[in-house]
């Protein structure tokens, strides 16, 4: 059940911008930034952020961000941002067999040695206490120059921030996050839990 229900997108004109390029990458608004606009600037500051993360014209593949993001949250223990990055992996060009091989990456011919010591990173950078080391770092820094080491870590900690206030805030699923990642993820343990959409239709509705 939602802590802070999300508000209608329509709540505040002034983030009808940010609002609408969700609409085109995603198909819809996520409901922790429905839930954040109370605040409309912290909704800009986070999509701000967002954006230069996601930066098309940094050197790391969009799709892979999204998968570092994925193992990020998982580290975290965070299911809304687990099915979120499953779509957004999706429709940035990640295979589903990929996706669903993610958590056996050790041992899947699907990932090259590069990727494999970035996700390993991710896992380790997300874990609380923080499990990066310096030998994984230099193993991190035989693939990947400093540059796109730097990206692969504002994943990490753009994710940081996202786990904390959808798993605080028990962010209910939107349906096509919650439908991609029974389809996709289940079979590796992933569950709606306290984020699960009927739940919050229910409670909506009494």
């Amino acid at each position: 059940m939602a802590r802070l229900e999300p508000l209608p997108a329509q709540a505040n004109e002034e983030l009808g911008e940010k609002f609408a390029f969700f609409e085109r990458t995603l198909g819809f608004v996520p409901n922790s930034f429905l839930v954040m606009q109370r605040r409309p600037e912290l909704v800009k500051a986070v999509t701000t952020l967002s954006a230069a993360v996601y930066d098309p014209k940094g050197e790391v593949d969009l799709g892979f961000k999204r998968l570092i993001g994925h193992v990020a949250s998982a580290a975290a223990g965070c299911q809304y941002c687990r099915a979120h990055t499953a779509v957004s992996a999706s429709r940035h060009g990640i295979p589903a067999e990929k996706l669903e091989a993610v958590w056996d990456f050790h041992n899947s011919a699907l990932f090259n040695e590069r990727e494999k010591v970035a996700l390993e990173f991710a896992l380790a950078a997300a874990s609380q206490p923080n499990g990066v080391t310096d030998e994984l770092f230099e193993q991190l820094r035989v693939h990947w120059n400093e540059g796109e080491i730097v990206e692969l870590l504002s994943v990490v900690g753009l994710f940081g921030f996202f786990n904390r206030w959808n798993d605080s805030l028990a962010t209910p699923l939107e349906a096509e996050p919650e439908a991609v990642a029974n389809a996709h993820l289940a079979a590796s343990g992933w569950n709606a839990g306290k984020h699960g959409r009927q739940a919050w239709i229910r409670n909506t509705e009494d």
